[in-house]
């Protein structure tokens, strides 16, 4: 937890880990530490867990904090781990989010309330319950309405990050790219973004952003931390040239619902034990997994590191 001080390093490439699954759909944590282990090994900046990508939704209260503690000691604090640990119900976000900082995160991530569709007003009061509750804890609102069902405005966010000293940041996973801009503009260039929408993590970087959580580090990190690093390092012609580069695994992710695509190719180069998906999920169709094979052929350069003993589709 030694970037719980100062959230500001928390910055770059931060891998939203899959949640690996046994054939028999029971959550395999030594797979997940060695996910953790090749993602750091990968240049990844961060790690993350318990978002869309990992079917927290899927998952009880206590498998969730197993996964917690688990990846928070195979980090060893030696990257950033920001977990999620939104729930639907303040009581598990609240119980959640005690767990995550009792096992040493740096900060926790806090997903909108789903389903319920709140207010601007009763989403002040929510984030504002969990950071007076954790006044020590760096908490970052989780703003993706294309599964939420609301979204937190640039002025509630605003209004958060004046309010409470431990409301740090927001992972934004919204296309409207003019709401990334709006949020920075209300808050201020201190307020931390991220972005979670694969094809706006570089353009976030030029509005002053902190970096990405994005799904396609599951299954290219290095690529992907290669970007920010090269962007930070005043070369913008590679950092595009990467964007670019990383198009086709972009469209690979969602050939059918996330994260079934990539777990499908993450089990096939033996990262994974099982692409098993818990329902409603189901695991990748036969074309799908043909799509996915001719799209992760066309960029096997940034799929594939001979360092990391990766194997090619």
């Amino acid at each position: 937890m030694k970037y719980r001080a100062d959230p500001s390093l928390i910055r770059g490439s931060i891998a939203p880990l899959v949640t690996p699954f046994t054939p028999e759909g029971a959550v395999d944590t030594a797979a997940l530490r060695r996910l953790v282990r090749w993602q750091i090994a990968a240049g990844s900046h961060g790690i993350s867990l318990g978002g869309s990508t990992g079917e927290p939704s899927a998952q009880t209260l206590a498998e969730r904090a197993e996964a917690i503690r688990a990846v928070a000691a195979e980090i060893d604090d030696r990257v950033p781990f920001l977990p999620g640990t939104g729930s639907t119900k303040l009581d598990e976000t609240l119980e959640l989010t005690g767990i995550a900082r009792e096992s040493g995160a740096d900060a926790v991530l806090i997903i909108t309330p789903y389903y319920a569709r709140p207010t601007q007003e009763a989403l002040f009061a929510w984030y504002s319950t969990v950071a007076r509750e954790y006044p020590d804890l760096p908490v970052v609102i989780y703003n993706v309405p294309g599964r939420t069902a609301v979204e937190i405005a640039p002025q509630t966010v605003a209004r958060l990050f004046r309010a409470h000293e431990n409301i740090v940041g927001v992972k934004e996973t919204t296309r409207d790219f003019e709401h990334f801009s709006r949020v920075i503009e209300a808050a201020g260039p201190e307020l931390l973004v991220w972005s979670g929408i694969e094809l706006l993590c570089l353009p976030v970087l030029v509005l002053g952003g902190a970096g990405f959580v994005s799904a396609l580090a599951n299954i290219a990190p290095a690529a992907v931390a290669r970007m920010y690093e090269a962007y930070q390092e005043g070369d913008p012609g590679r950092a595009r040239e990467l964007h670019y580069a990383l198009h086709p695994l972009v469209d690979l992710l969602f050939v059918e619902t996330n994260p079934a695509p990539a777990k499908w190719l993450m089990h096939r180069r033996g990262l994974i034990g099982s692409d098993f998906v818990r329902p409603p999920l189901l695991p990748l169709s036969e074309r799908g997994r043909a799509d996915v094979t001719a799209l992760a052929q066309s960029r096997l350069d940034l799929l594939t590191d001979p360092a990391l003993g990766e194997e090619a589709i």
